[in-house]
This record gives structure tokens, C-alpha cells and sequence, in this order.
């Protein structure tokens, strides 16, 4: 294919040769556009993670640690996955997503695992007349309806227990499964529940207020990522992210903050 013809003594550029111009400009354009996009990648602007979670992070942290996340980084695409800790876990050893939040203990080998602690909150309607009282004890709970997580959480085998112990009884009106549908639930019905302090301290002007739970009642929670595969920049950066929302709500074993 000729690319170029004399015309009256100069070169000029034959037709075909115009229009392969125009092709070469929008592959060195596209490839400028790869090696910046590169760039941004390897600075951790660009890109997309994938976090997947059990229902007790899905509705009053993660939504607000993601925007908050995305405002700063506006180039890094966010997918966030609600699943079981099993399933949840599952996905994090096949490395489906970068990132998980489950329950504890943690199910499956071939994770790195950062748990941590949390002390669960009685949560009741703000005219409840238990708001009287600045800590909620087993007897100031003796004849009333609580509504439960699972029946079989850990969460409510410890209240159980602390029941028992305290030789106080009461009816588990009925279960929630997530611990904001819980929160949910008390908002309206006028039951009481144990939940943990991310949802339980919530500012949701729903009516629903918090006291202190003692003997404490702890949820203990794991932040996992794949063992064999390192966190990408973006992924790191976003760590970070939920490690500073999460913060303020971890206890140490003892009951202290961290």
C-alpha cells in the first residue's frame, strides 16, 4: 500500500495514508492512556476491590467506611458482597474478594485473621423505663422480652448464661438474625435486645437509645484476607479505611478500649 505520492515536486500523503493517520493518533492516544492508568494503579488510584461481609458490618459501618473511602479515592471501584461468615470465608481462601469481615472463630485454613472485640449494648425505646438506670443488669431484664439473634448466636448463649447465673428469667420474644433488623425491632415493638455497639450506638433518630450491659456480653469479630496473596495498594489503602472505623468500637479482653 503506497502511502505517499509526488505532487509537483513534493511529497504528499496518498488517501489511505490520511486515514491510517488518524488510526495511529487513537492507538498512541489509547496508549497513553494505559500508561497513565498504570501509573494510577501502581499509586493505589485506580482499580477496583472487592469486600464481602456477614450482616453485622453490611448496614451501620461498612456503607459509611466505603463513601467515606471513595471520597478520597474517587478511581477505586468498591464491590461490596453480604454473605455468611462461612461463605464469607469461602470467598476470601478461593480469592474471589480481597477483603472479608466474619464472625469469629475463623472456618476455613489459609487466612490471616485480625480479630477483634466488642462489647455488645442493651438498645430500647428512648421512653423504656430501663433508660432510668445508666447500666442494664440481668435482674433489670427479669420478666421481659428480648429479642434474640439466632437463638444459637454467641451473643446469646452469653446473655443466656449471664441469665441463668442470675437466676433472673425472661422471654425471647422472637430472633433477627442481622443485629440492625434487631435494632429494627425494638424500634418498633417496644422489646429490648443485645446487640453490638456498631449498630446498638448508631444515630439513627429512630427513637431507639443504648445502655451499658454488665456482666459484659462480648461480639468478636475477624477481618481476613487470603494468606498467600498480598493486598494489592488499593485494597491496603482501604484496610486502613476500616481499621479507623472500626477503632472506636474494639475493647481489649478485659473489657478496656483499645
Amino acid at each position: 500500500m503506497k502511502l505517499f505520492h509526488r505532487d509537483r515536486g513534493f511529497f504528499a500523503p496518498t488517501r489511505e495514508a490520511v486515514l491510517l493517520r488518524e488510526e495511529v493518533r487513537h492507538g498512541l492516544a489509547a496508549l497513553t492512556r494505559i500508561d497513565q492508568r498504570a501509573d494510577e494503579i501502581r499509586a493505589g488510584s485506580a482499580g477496583a476491590i472487592s469486600v464481602a461481609t456477614n450482616g453485622a458490618m453490611s448496614v451501620n459501618m461498612l456503607p459509611r467506611v466505603i463513601a467515606e473511602f471513595q471520597k478520597e479515592n474517587p478511581g477505586i471501584r468498591t464491590n461490596l458482597h453480604v454473605r455468611s461468615s462461612r461463605r464469607v470465608a469461602s470467598m476470601v481462601a478461593s480469592r474471589q474478594v480481597d477483603i472479608g469481615l466474619i464472625d469469629a472463630p475463623m472456618p476455613v485454613a489459609g487466612l490471616e485473621g485480625e480479630q477483634m472485640r466488642m462489647e455488645c449494648v442493651c438498645v430500647m425505646t428512648k421512653d423504656d423505663p430501663l433508660t432510668s438506670h445508666e447500666v442494664i443488669t440481668p435482674q433489670l431484664l427479669s420478666g421481659r422480652r428480648v429479642i434474640g439473634v439466632t437463638g444459637d448466636h454467641s451473643v446469646d448463649r452469653q446473655f443466656e448464661d449471664q441469665m441463668v447465673r442470675a437466676d433472673a428469667v425472661y422471654e425471647r420474644s422472637c430472633t433477627s438474625y442481622f443485629y440492625a433488623l434487631a435494632r429494627n425491632m425494638v424500634a418498633a415493638g417496644g422489646d429490648v435486645s443485645i446487640i453490638d455497639p456498631v449498630n446498638g450506638k448508631a444515630d439513627l433518630k429512630d427513637g431507639v437509645v443504648w445502655r451499658k450491659f454488665h456482666p459484659p456480653i462480648y461480639h468478636d469479630m475477624v477481618v481476613i484476607t487470603h494468606r498467600g496473596q498480598p493486598l494489592g495498594i488499593a485494597a491496603k489503602l482501604f484496610l486502613d479505611k476500616l481499621h479507623e472505623g472500626l477503632k472506636p468500637f474494639a475493647v481489649k479482653d478485659d473489657g478496656a478500649e483499645q
